[in-house]
């Protein structure tokens, strides 16, 4: 009997969280060093110096969570995504009988909670850091709302890199993308105050994670200068329309490619052939299942 949809879905979530689980301690060191150092030299030492303005390292933190949020979950997808499709283990989830938007998703909402684990992570190292955190807690729900968008749109814009690069290039595109990416999202400044650089201005507003800040910075601290709620909301959510899309036409050229996945499944959707074998995808369905 062919397992339906979502319990496929939640099969293969499941053993996604379960290897996330395993491997926490790792993923923590891997995403959370260069946010902490940022916060420890921009938002303590160089603030105690007189290097920086008196309450800059409340306007950075909520940026650093942001940016853990979009960061983390970018990378969980694209590396993990490289290797599979590299070394052939992606096959057992191909075989599995549900179209491909389906694994696509799922692999977003895998590297989205990695994503969302770090940037909760995130504050209680900054209040360490920082001795304080004086944050708006009626602004927590709505907070915690952006980060998972923003986590979403990572998972998103992951999947679409980790598709279309190979492993042996997906440092350098991550070395050329990220750095770019991570500069211009906001986190260690206002974005209505760019008014006097309209061009980097502009740069700032092709990037999701620019919203994510904002929207965190208006939820926490809504004294500094923030985009509008309503705006930030509406960008991240047209994010995950366009990058959404783009990840699985990368996955679906992918498989193809590699794969030779080429008849159209009902209501015009590709995967494989319906008489595929579910072996695979019933063993990671299976609860405790380790690919």
């Amino acid at each position: 009997m062919t397992p339906s949809p979502w319990r496929v879905f939640w099969g293969l979530l499941e053993h996604d969280l379960l290897i996330t689980r395993k491997q926490l301690g790792g993923v923590l060191a891997q995403v959370l060093m260069q946010p902490l150092l940022m916060l420890l030299v921009f938002g303590k030492v160089l603030g105690t110096l007189g290097y920086t303005p008196p309450g800059y390292a409340r306007l950075l933190l909520p940026g650093l969570v942001a940016l853990n949020a979009f960061f983390a979950a970018a990378q969980n997808a694209s590396f993990p995504l490289a290797m599979e499709f590299t070394t052939r283990t992606i096959e057992n989830r191909l075989r599995a009988p549900v179209p491909l938007a389906w694994i696509v998703v799922e692999r977003i909402f895998a590297a989205a909670s990695r994503g969302l684990v770090t940037a909760v992570l995130m504050v209680p190292v900054g209040a360490l850091v920082l001795g304080e955190l004086s944050w708006r807690a009626a602004g927590l729900p709505a907070a915690l709302g952006y980060t998972v968008l923003g986590a979403l749109a990572g998972g998103a814009a992951g999947v679409t890199i980790g598709s279309l690069v190979s492993p042996a290039r997906i440092g350098i595109t991550f070395s050329l993308v990220m750095p770019p990416l991570l500069f211009t999202g906001s986190a260690q400044f206002p974005f209505p105050e760019l008014a006097a650089v309209p061009w980097f201005r502009a740069l700032c507003a092709l990037n999701p994670m620019t919203y994510v800040s904002e929207g965190l910075r208006g939820a926490l601290t809504p004294e500094v200068a923030h985009l509008p709620a309503w705006l930030c909301a509406l960008a991240l959510v047209l994010a995950l329309v366009v990058l959404t899309p783009a990840g699985l036409l990368a996955f679906r050229r992918r498989a193809i490619t590699d794969f030779g996945v080429r008849r159209p499944l009902r209501r015009g959707r590709l995967g494989f052939p319906r008489d595929v074998s579910g072996e695979a995808v019933s063993y990671l369905v299976m609860k405790g299942a380790s690919a």
